[in-house]
């Protein structure tokens, strides 16, 4: 995932999750960055909508391409191009962009989804994997009524969060931070920190109802950190 400026790219890609909370692990496949459909955004005001063409054919976009929806049955994989870009075995998407510095936050209704993953990925990590089972991914998982930070397929207990109508999503490329944000208070939640070396895009996954981004927001000055 390289590009000049900062930007997202977002798609879709099936996911599934063991009851456990154990994670199937799809064989890697290298992927080249993505450049012909990344988009360049202003450096720490990123605005992105979801790419089609990454979308796992289980997942429909709507309302201007800012909104996934999950469906049971979902297409036939026969029936949506095989481009490479796509995500074949996880019901993962994609935010059209990519980031290669500065501060950035979106935020996310999730009110009408009960199993999600939310959070960044590198551009070109493998389209058989599921964000958050590798390392060149870091997202907030809600499952079973509970909220994990995960990648490098390791789940860490996110409390403190309920569950809220919609949530935030700070990111800081330079000092390697991906905080998730309670917009009522508002507070930052949970901070994951890591190293980010290549281009990222906003990345989502569900198998369960709809979610809804919203880009384009001011990023927030500093915000008091939740306290267990």
């Amino acid at each position: 995932m390289a590009a000049p400026t900062n930007m997202l790219y977002c798609g879709r890609a099936g996911l599934r999750v063991l009851a456990a909370g154990l994670i199937r692990h799809p064989r890697w496949l290298g992927l080249s960055p993505f450049r012909p459909y990344v988009t360049n955004t202003p450096r720490n005001n990123i605005k992105f909508k979801l790419d089609e063409r990454t979308a796992h054919s289980s997942l429909d976009l709507f309302k201007k391409d800012t909104g996934v929806i999950y469906r049971v049955l979902g297409l036939d994989p026969t029936l949506v191009p095989d481009n490479p870009e796509r995500f074949r075995e996880w019901a993962v998407v994609l935010g059209a962009c990519s980031v290669t510095g500065g501060r950035h936050y979106w935020e996310v209704t999730v009110r009408k989804s009960q199993e999600f993953r939310i959070g960044v990925a590198d551009l070109g990590m493998s389209r058989d994997e599921c964000i958050g089972t590798n390392s060149s991914s870091w997202v907030f998982g809600y499952v079973q009524r509970k909220w994990y930070a995960m990648t490098t397929n390791e789940m860490v207990p996110v409390g403190l969060v309920g569950k809220p109508d919609r949530v935030g999503l700070l990111l800081d490329y330079e000092g390697g931070r991906l905080e998730l944000v309670d917009t009522e208070k508002p507070r930052i939640v949970h901070s994951m920190r890591a190293v980010f070396k290549t281009p990222l895009c906003p990345a989502f996954a569900l198998w369960d109802g709809e979610l809804l981004t919203h880009s384009e927001l001011e990023v927030p000055g500093e915000l008091p950190i939740a306290m267990s």
